[in-house]
């Protein structure tokens, strides 16, 4: 019987399955074919819009409507608190959903996100935290 084949980082055998190839190549074939299977469904502008659908339908918690692009730390900060404690559509305490909203935001806008309204959104976190009695970090 001939020795298995090793790879040339590591000294344990290199599996392969039934095409021959190792198993990140064959899976990464699979997830090309899936991603042009939903691009061809959902259609270009439906995949770079994902954040866009889950702020429409999530059951996260009800919110001010461009709360985060117009109001001050301050307002924003007093609009998660009052929409995080009077929703009963959230799965954690209050401030965790208010700050998860938050975050959120910050993240889906990335680059995209001026640093002046970015600046505005870290003073909300804090007035947020400084709101439900938190301690600042």
């Amino acid at each position: 019987m001939a020795p298995r084949k090793t790879s040339s980082r590591s000294k344990r055998p290199v599996s392969r399955g039934k095409s021959g190839r190792p198993p990140r190549q064959r899976h990464a074939r699979a997830h090309a074919a899936h991603r042009a299977k939903t691009a061809k469904s959902s259609g270009a502008a439906g995949t770079k819009r994902w954040s866009h659908h889950v702020m429409e339908t999530s059951d996260a918690m009800d919110i001010q409507k461009d709360i985060f692009r117009t109001g001050s730390a301050e307002s924003i900060a007093q609009s998660l608190k009052r929409s995080s404690t009077v929703s009963r559509r959230r799965k954690g305490t209050p401030f965790q959903s208010a700050m998860s909203m938050l975050n959120f935001y910050i993240n889906r806008a990335g680059r995209n996100l001026p640093k002046e309204r970015r600046d505005t959104l870290q003073r909300a976190k804090r007035k947020l935290r400084e709101a439900f009695g938190r301690e600042p970090r």
